[in-house]
């Protein structure tokens, strides 16, 4: 039984991540951003499911990217095209065209996770940015600023620029960093523990903003806020 475990908790992930692609559908981003956190929990906990049962399921592999890319592919496509629509008020026809190009990020988030799973070289880091990273910054992002309309005609065009941004950040060449420690010392882990640091602070600032303004919107913004600092970090860091 317990080598099912795992597939079982991958498949958790897999139903979050329809059930967020159905909320962003109707419009729903802070309950699809929800889905999406928890699909990325599940995500984390099938892996040390695997490892610590020491249990070897090529099926697993195989299930863990399909879960994936709903989770972190399509439901935050879907968030960014109903997004884009809501921000022009459905008013122009071509806009329903236009912002369908969002869902092309869904298909670069399949090839980051094939590439992902032949590449070698990401044993301990990544080779681009991960899918969970990207979801969560356009989950957050959408979630944070749900009455678009207001913004101006610019907004949608500027979205669809940074997606293509997105796009190209899941696929390329740009070494990142990863969480896993394999000790505490602050000489092999200074990256990391650098990245931390900024990550509270971002965290408090989101908040303080929120308690300031009662409007609890801010602080959802630090899942935006966060994936920013991380890609910046992973610029800025010397590379060996």
């Amino acid at each position: 039984m317990k080598r099912h475990i795992p597939n079982i908790i991958t498949c958790c992930n897999l139903l979050c991540g329809a059930q967020a692609v159905m909320l962003a559908a109707e419009g729903l981003f802070h309950c699809a951003l929800g889905m999406i956190i928890l699909g990325a929990l599940f995500d984390f906990f099938d892996g040390l499911s695997a490892r610590a049962l020491k249990v070897k399921n090529p099926i697993g592999k195989e299930i863990d990217s399909l879960a994936d890319v709903i989770t972190f592919g399509l439901a935050p496509s879907v968030m960014v095209m109903q997004a884009i629509r809501l921000a022009t008020d459905n008013s122009n026809y071509a806009w329903g065209w236009w912002s369908a190009l969002a869902l092309v990020m869904a298909a670069f988030s399949a090839l980051r996770l094939a590439k992902f799973n032949i590449d070698e070289r990401q044993t301990s880091s990544f080779i681009g940015l991960a899918t969970p990273a990207n979801a969560i910054f356009w989950a957050s992002l959408v979630a944070t600023f749900p009455d678009m309309a207001s913004w101006g005609t610019w907004l949608p065009w500027a979205m669809l620029a940074v997606v293509v941004l997105s796009c190209w950040l899941l696929v390329c060449e740009l070494p990142f960093f990863s969480l896993k420690f394999h000790d505490l010392s602050w000489s092999a882990n200074k990256t990391r523990y650098v990245f931390l640091i900024g990550c509270v602070l971002i965290l408090a600032l989101c908040c303080t903003m929120a308690a300031l303004r009662h409007n609890y919107h801010y602080a959802l913004f630090s899942g935006t806020g966060i994936i920013l600092w991380y890609v910046v970090a992973n610029i800025c860091s010397p590379k060996k």
